[in-house]
């Protein structure tokens, strides 16, 4: 990399900051679609095999319908990244994660446009469900792939918590890397909590389009660095 492309790379907050960012979109994203969509995970592919599986066993208040549109498009959103990361990765790293947060804010936004038309409609579940569910596949691929230390996904926790706990000094580590997954945490609760109060009091369009202005926000202060 030239030093031209380095200072590039170096404009705009850091990915650290903005994967804290996508942490706190992930949380308002799954009360969107938990609590506003008929109990399925968007963001959370953990919950929602889970989920798939309680449907599948009759529990009530599940469906495997919503649960099984929400993993084939979150593969889709998947494949989508891999291909886009695997088109651009060579280049600079803020030039691709800027254009996935763009696509992010993209379909979130139109999800969050769609609620607003016909909030009740069953279609209208299915469209929310589809997009956000794209969004966070896409997503998911990008953030694997820049593979930022200690904060290696945005949208679970388990090994997030598992590694604050195994690598902390009284798990015989060192602890350095204690405060961002500290933080990634703290951020899926706030972004669950102020996702959840926007549902229930503002209905589904309103916490979308938290979420859709905050990644394309990110999206254009995003550098490449760590």
């Amino acid at each position: 990399m030239s030093v031209n492309e380095s200072d590039q790379e170096a404009r705009g907050l850091r990915l650290v900051f903005v994967l804290l960012g996508l942490t706190v979109v992930s949380g308002l994203i799954d009360a969107v679609s938990y609590l506003g969509l008929g109990h399925v995970f968007t963001a959370n592919m953990t919950g929602n095999v889970v989920v798939l599986g309680f449907a599948a066993a009759g529990a009530p208040g599940f469906s495997v319908p919503h649960t099984a549109t929400s993993l084939v498009c979150f593969l889709l959103g998947a494949v989508a990244g891999g291909r886009l990361t695997r088109l651009l990765g060579g280049g600079p790293r803020r030039t691709w994660a800027r254009l996935t947060l763009a696509a992010e804010a993209v379909l979130v936004g139109t999800a969050a446009a769609t609620a607003f038309a016909a909030p009740h409609a069953t279609a209208t579940r299915y469209a929310v469900i589809g997009l956000t569910a794209v969004a966070m596949g896409l997503r998911n691929a990008t953030v694997r792939k820049l593979d930022v230390p200690g904060l290696t996904t945005t949208t679970v926790l388990t090994m997030t918590l598992t590694g604050l706990a195994a690598d902390s000094r009284a798990g015989g580590g060192s602890g350095r890397r204690s405060p961002r997954r500290s933080a990634a945490v703290v951020a899926m609760a706030a972004g669950a909590c102020v996702g959840a109060w926007l549902v229930l009091h503002h209905g589904l369009g309103i916490p979308l389009l938290v979420a859709a202005v905050t990644a394309a926000v990110l999206a254009v202060l995003a550098s490449g660095r760590d």
